[in-house]
């Protein structure tokens, strides 16, 4: 029969043996050093002064007392030390570095290092999706001496790698590779009807599918407005983002409606047959100028031109074009039209 327990080595009170006490309280000894076991730090000089119940993890080349003892437990009882190995699976925890480890068989190693947890939840339960949780102020990710990349990975091309941004736990805003390989940029206005911002191809040229962008013209080929007069549009030939025509001008044709509230470019073109001068001009809210074309001589023959400005724009403003002089001008695809693009 062995003299010492299997696990923790406590020795046995052996038949006839004298000063049973001597046994027992060596025993109680390592119970109280391995119990709750908390050890102080990891040293390898004995500290001068030890207070009485402290325990050290003793580390490489120690000296001293501890000379010999690398590896081992140092347990302060009754004015000496006591020396303990420890044995894979056991835990402590370091008071000097406010962690738990577990012993792997060859030394101490963080508790979160060990092995693969099915979850972690770090102030707040994870699950089964939710994996790793964590609930904080902020979270940091940074340098281990040089630079830090974050990695999310997905298993095919039509699978999803992306970060998503909520508000009460429903999505308002998702980037990455959802569904494709290109990088995409998605809103929503209630987590359930997504829309694509931006996206950018591999080959890295960017597409912006809700940029507000419009080409606009007038139907019925070549008209002659009054002078005077303001004309609207009836004809998209490009559109997106938003643009729509709005009510009816007096002159003919709809009022263009911006979408949304930026800065942006635009350009009108005119084609003209005019008898004398004349001039088209783009106005906002049917008053203020924004870009115009003006012929001021006398000339009848054919006539071709374009006018370019900038405009900040307000979600609702619209756009129509005033007329002077009485020129006929052709309207259609690359010909009297207006083309608008946010900026």
């Amino acid at each position: 029969m062995s003299e010492t327990t299997v696990n923790l080595e406590l020795p046995y009170i052996l038949p006839s043996q004298a000063q049973k006490h001597v046994t027992h309280n060596e025993a109680l000894q390592r119970l109280d050093a391995l119990t709750q076991l908390t050890i102080t730090a990891s040293l390898s000089t004995p500290p001068s002064d030890p207070q009485e119940g402290t325990c050290y993890d003793v580390a490489a080349s120690p000296t001293g007392a501890w000379a010999g003892k690398s590896g081992k437990l140092a347990f302060r009882q009754d004015g000496d030390w006591i020396f303990i190995a420890p044995k894979e699976g056991w835990r402590g925890w370091f008071l000097a570095e406010d962690r738990m480890k577990i012993h792997d068989g060859s030394a101490w190693v963080f508790y979160d290092a060990v092995g693969t947890p099915a979850h972690l939840g770090i102030n707040i339960a994870a699950d089964n999706t939710n994996r790793l949780a964590v609930a904080a102020v902020a979270t940091l990710l940074t340098h281990d001496g040089h630079g830090h990349q974050v990695k999310v990975n997905k298993a095919t091309m039509g699978d999803t790698a992306s970060l998503l941004f909520q508000t009460g736990w429903s999505g308002r805003a998702e980037m990455g590779l959802t569904s494709s390989d290109d990088f995409t940029v998605k809103v929503s206005p209630d987590g359930t009807a997504w829309t694509s911002a931006l996206s950018i191809t591999g080959q890295g040229q960017v597409r912006m599918p809700q940029r507000p962008l419009v080409r606009a013209t007038r139907g019925g080929g070549v008209l002659t407005p009054a002078s005077g007069s303001q004309t609207g549009f009836s004809t998209l030939s490009i559109n997106q983002g938003g643009f729509s025509l709005g009510p009816a001008v007096a002159g003919g044709g709809n009022r263009l409606v911006v979408p949304v509230a930026a800065p942006y470019l635009v350009c009108l073109g005119v084609e003209a047959n005019p008898s004398g001068a004349f001039s088209v001009a783009v106005k906002v809210n049917g008053t203020t100028t924004i870009a115009s074309v003006n012929d001021n001589d006398a000339a009848s023959a054919s006539y071709g031109n374009c006018a370019i400005g900038m405009a900040l724009l307000n979600a609702g403003d619209w756009l129509v074009l005033e007329h002077t002089g009485t020129a006929p001008l052709d309207f259609g695809y690359d010909k009297t039209e207006l083309t608008v693009v946010m900026l």
